[in-house]
């Protein structure tokens, strides 16, 4: 079927190929709305080949009914060939590793390939969940299709015995040509080359986050029915900066050369900055950190725009990026970047993006990409800050047309690197672990310490109407923002949690003083507490 869906002043037709569930219904419709037909029956399926349909034996309660409830499972190989209109698709993948058919979910092992393209090797999806901690896996691909039919094949794995392949949804969809760059602007970090990214490379997505906002559902996409997630689980350490909103009284302007659709409106209305005093920001990068595969490039979309109503003029706010510790960008300023957009002065309130690649060496098969933001001194702005309103990775696929990785391993002592690498997911109820990061009902003392001085203290040697946290803060509090995010701990509360701070729980030191590992909610969540050191020049305000 034809969709038109609109996005403002641009009108774009979105090709809406298939939605495929294998259910027992003719037509389901999920939580975002999208109606979802069955495979049986249906001509993309093979009329040959070993299958079978089956009902998930168990289901965790914080996975959706659909499309994860039902599967087919295939005992050989099999192919999907889907009939559409040639061009780029989006290609996702739903997987709910439980028992079907009375099988044992760990045989169920196997690739994928979607026509020159292998999309995964020997795919373990059991064992992707339970060293995970995931009730449930999705894998989004942007892929450039030239012909009239996509054929998406499955094969169990040779490795295993018993393997079968089983696969809850998939979901075809036309989409905007907004990823290639042929031009030769797109450069690779820590090279002088150029890399290209044309109708012959496929892309995996890996993260998509809303930077200091909300996660956005598929329904509050542009229309294109991506998920974005919100970023607090992948800052580094405990200096979180600050996030707010430009709600409500900025207005977004998209620039007449960025169509609308590139991300939604709450991706640009929202941001992560640093904390209202130079001579911390100074000394210390806001950090995000990312697993990925090594032996691949990774495409690094960054977006931007300066949604604080005082910074209004360029050099007001200049940092530097860095992406896998190598300068990606020296001396950024967004005002600067929205002039060039538009053809005129820069001001805020006008979103822009930019594209870099990162290539990932030999080494370890799961490594770290730190994404560091730091104030640049050199060009003396008005305010020592960074702002960040979204991210999105991709892997590339290789010269062979590759894009599997090996099996992920769970870290569960560094819960950063144990975040998906393959695509969106679901973590199961109450069991995640985060140390040294905010998870529903987490203050670091630190963290209080900056909120309670914010509204009183101007940053020394700046501008006085410079970004200050308690505004934004008290923005945040008014949409519920922070609601869901944070609760006040009493003094004897922290004591509890850390066994009146034993030294035994200790984690680490920095500047401002201790850092301990802590329990709340009965000990089901790990929290992580820093007591400020009152001999510590830095003033934080802590315990």
């Amino acid at each position: 079927m034809r969709n038109t869906e609109k996005f403002g002043i641009v009108s774009l037709p979105i090709f809406i190929i298939l939605y495929l569930a294998f259910t027992i219904h003719a037509v389901t419709i999920d939580t975002d709305g999208r109606k979802w037909i069955t495979d049986v029956g249906s001509e993309y399926l093979s009329a040959t080949g070993n299958s079978k349909t089956s009902k998930a034996a168990t289901q965790d309660p914080s996975v959706p009914k659909v499309p994860y409830l039902n599967a087919r499972v295939f005992y050989s190989n099999f192919t999907y060939s889907i009939p559409i209109v040639a061009g780029w698709k989006f290609v996702r993948l739903y997987f709910n590793p439980a028992s079907y058919a009375g099988l044992n979910p760990s045989d169920g092992v196997f690739s994928v390939t979607v026509g020159s393209y292998t999309l995964f090797k020997n795919f373990g999806a059991a064992q992707i969940a339970k060293a995970m901690n995931f009730a449930f896996l999705f894998k989004e691909y942007s892929i450039n299709v030239d012909g009239a039919t996509l054929n998406i094949s499955f094969a169990p794995s040779t490795k295993a015995p018993k393997a079968y392949v089983f696969v809850n949804g998939i979901e075809i969809m036309s989409m905007p040509d907004i990823y290639s760059s042929t031009d030769g602007t797109l450069m690779i970090v820590g090279q002088k080359s150029p890399f290209y990214i044309g109708n012959s490379t496929a892309l995996e997505k890996f993260y998509r986050l809303n930077v200091g906002g909300y996660p956005i559902s598929p329904s509050h996409d542009t229309g294109l029915y991506r998920h974005w997630e919100d970023d607090l689980s992948y800052i580094y350490g405990v200096a979180f900066g600050v996030s707010y909103s430009g709600y409500p009284n900025m207005m977004i302007q998209y620039p007449l050369s960025m169509p609308t659709y590139v991300a939604p409106l709450d991706v640009y209305s929202s941001a992560r900055s640093m904390e209202p005093y130079p001579q911390i920001n100074v000394n210390y990068n806001l950090t995000w950190v990312f697993s990925v595969n090594f032996r691949f490039s990774y495409l690094v979309r960054l977006h931007f725009c300066e949604i604080w109503s005082i910074i209004t003029k360029i050099n007001q706010v200049v940092f530097d990026i860095f992406l896998y510790i190598q300068t990606a960008k020296s001396q950024v300023d967004v005002i600067a970047w929205a002039g060039v957009e538009l053809g005129a002065v820069g001001q805020n309130g006008v979103p822009v993006y930019k594209d870099y690649v990162v290539i990932i060496p030999n080494g370890s098969p799961q490594q770290d990409m730190w994404l560091e933001l730091h104030p640049n001194t050199v060009a003396k702005p008005t305010n020592y800050d960074v702002i960040l309103n979204g991210v999105e990775i991709f892997k590339v696929n290789d010269s062979n047309g590759n894009l599997a990785g090996l099996n992920p391993i769970s870290d569960v002592t560094n819960p950063i690197r144990a975040r998906p690498l393959f695509g969106d997911c679901k973590i199961k109820s109450q069991k995640a672990i985060i140390i040294g990061g905010v998870s529903c009902g987490i203050v670091l003392v630190l963290v209080i310490g900056f909120f309670l001085i914010a509204a009183s203290h101007r940053w020394h040697g700046k501008d006085s109407s410079a970004r200050v946290v308690s505004s934004g803060w008290h923005q945040e509090l008014e949409r519920g923002f922070t609601k869901n995010l944070c609760c006040h701990f009493s003094f004897v509360e922290i004591n509890i949690a850390t066994k009146n701070f034993d030294e035994a729980l200790l984690l680490g030191v920095g500047g401002f003083g201790k850092v301990y590992k802590g329990e709340i909610d009965g000990g089901a969540t790990k929290v992580a507490m820093k007591r400020g050191n009152p001999q510590s020049d830095h003033r934080t305000g802590g315990c």
